[in-house]
């Protein structure tokens, strides 16, 4: 029937046609906006130790870090920072470094004590508080359920891992916050990590941590919003997560702001160790 027949009229008043017109246009941007949402490359299971949780980001930064000037030593590698979150939409190319392997004063030394890399508590410039909930050195940097498949090919395909620490923290409000630690053997390893990782931005391939269940904390469904950033130091790379206490996936922006000064208060940690002669 031609929408001029007149017999249409007769079907429905105008009102009627309006309200249905109204709702298949709302039904159909409605669609188009979740077809235009990144979509979460896999969602990982949890469990009672370590687990794995997905969401889709989108890069919004990445800042050069620089260890202090030190005229009795060749510098140290530098540090590459980036921060992600899934509802900005503009992306911050990775900073080169030129040779970070010209000098390295850690080489050979253990990866960083984990009571000094994670404190108990971490306070912000404007006064936030970062409660550590537990810590953990893992056996392997290549543990099945706390690495993705991707992460871990590329550290088999190196020189080798010196080891893999994991913290859980939360803020005053219940906010949960995940960092992972890994040293490398080489730093220009731990470097390419951090750039192969935030190319990939919409992949996850760090898991985070179930609370403990004397935490106090919900432990937040696989498919929760989140939030990570990379930073990269010497040997070291260090994986941020953060996540809203009750797993929204809105205001993501606002959760990477909450994840970063307790991401660079740790990564400072890392770089005054990485960087000792």
């Amino acid at each position: 029937m031609r929408n001029d027949d007149p017999g249409r009229g007769r079907d429905k008043s105008d009102d009627e046609q309006w309200d249905e017109l109204v709702k298949t246009m709302t039904a159909e941007r409605e669609a188009q906006l979740r077809a235009d949402e990144p979509q979460p490359r896999r969602v990982w299971p949890r469990n009672a130790a370590l687990a794995l949780g997905a969401a889709a980001v989108t890069l919004v930064g990445a800042e050069l870090l620089q260890p202090a000037p030190d005229t009795t030593a060749a510098p140290a590698a530098p540090a590459v920072s980036t921060a992600a979150a899934s509802d900005a939409a503009r992306t911050a190319p990775v900073p080169t470094a030129g040779t970070p392997t010209a000098y390295n004063p850690a080489a050979g030394r253990p990866q960083i004590p984990l009571d000094q890399v994670f404190p108990a508590e971490v306070k912000s410039a404007d006064g936030a508080v970062y409660t550590k909930v537990a810590s953990a050195a893992l056996p392997s940097c290549t543990e099945a359920d706390s690495v993705g498949p991707g992460l871990i090919a590329m550290i088999k395909a190196g020189k080798g891992c010196v080891g893999e620490e994991v913290a859980l923290y939360k803020d005053a409000r219940n906010n949960q916050y995940n960092l992972a630690l890994f040293t490398m053997q080489d730093p220009l390893e731990a470097l390419h990590m951090v750039t192969q990782l935030t190319m990939d931005y919409q992949n996850f391939e760090v898991g985070a941590q179930a609370p403990p269940p004397a935490s106090g904390l919900p432990t937040l469904p696989p498919d929760s919003g989140m939030v990570q950033g990379f930073t990269g130091t010497g040997r070291a790379m260090l994986v941020g997560l953060g996540q809203w206490s009750d797993g929204r996936a809105t205001d993501r922006q606002q959760l990477v702001d909450l994840l970063t000064p307790l991401q660079q208060a740790v990564g400072k940690s890392v770089l005054g160790y990485e960087s000792k002669p």
